[in-house]
């Protein structure tokens, strides 16, 4: 039986595609901002997979928020490690 459902990772792939324009737009150094952004998305296929919503940009844009909440505790954690 064949699946009813494209994967995530290339509904994640078919959404960076769809951005492309503006992402070529944009100078060298925010093209590479813009691709890490989606790359951080990868790190979430699996509750993206779970969640199947409609409007995978939603999903896309919490697993980046996700992963910049993460990213932005352990700045927290090492600048108070460094307070006396």
């Amino acid at each position: 039986m064949g699946r009813t459902v494209m994967p995530f990772s290339f509904v994640l792939e078919a959404e960076r595609r769809s951005w492309n324009r503006f992402r070529k737009s944009l100078n060298k150094e925010d093209q590479e901002a813009s691709d890490r952004l989606f790359d951080r998305a990868h790190y979430h296929v699996s509750a993206a997979v779970y969640m199947s919503q409609p409007w995978p940009m939603e999903t896309i844009l919490l697993s980046i928020i996700l992963e910049h909440e993460k990213m932005l505790g352990d700045i927290l954690i090492k600048l108070k490690g460094n307070i006396p």
